[in-house]
């Protein structure tokens, strides 16, 4: 083939240090916005961002260009600087979930990260994110999922 045709659509989730509820209220919208400028300048697009106190949610697509380790790599630690600067002591866990999506889900995924708040006033974190590794159909040990 003369040309590269690729779609990589993943709905990205990782946690504050620890599950901590370290983003203050205040500054989640910043943070989002800061978030989705570090994914553009990878040209990564943003198709949505969210979350609450103690994790984040990302609906990225991903050029064909670059690995999406590496782009989650850049995404965490220069938001996790640019927090420390703004709030004080601020870290991600060192690991985090990545997840397929479809184009036909792209819109259910979106309005699922938009309600987050909503959705984490019946369901913890640590279900949420067992949940997204079952649904997945991703194995794990459950001493080692959360650290």
């Amino acid at each position: 083939m003369s040309h590269t045709y690729f779609q990589n659509v993943m709905h990205v989730v990782f946690s504050t240090k620890e599950r901590r509820k370290t983003i203050p209220r205040e500054m989640k919208q910043h943070l989002w916005a800061y978030t989705s400028g570090i994914c553009r300048h990878q040209k990564v697009f943003v198709h949505a961002v969210g979350g609450v106190e103690n994790h984040i949610h990302l609906l990225l697509q991903f050029p064909a260009t670059i690995a999406i380790s590496e782009a989650i790599k850049k995404i965490k630690a220069n938001s996790s600087r640019w927090m420390a600067d703004e709030i004080g002591t601020f870290a991600w866990q060192a690991g985090y979930g990545a997840f397929g999506v479809s184009k036909s889900n792209i819109a259910a995924v979106v309005k699922y990260i938009q309600n987050q708040e909503r959705h984490h006033r019946k369901m913890t974190f640590d279900e949420e994110y067992i949940a997204l590794l079952e649904k997945h159909g991703i194995g794990y040990d459950p001493r080692y999922v959360f650290g």
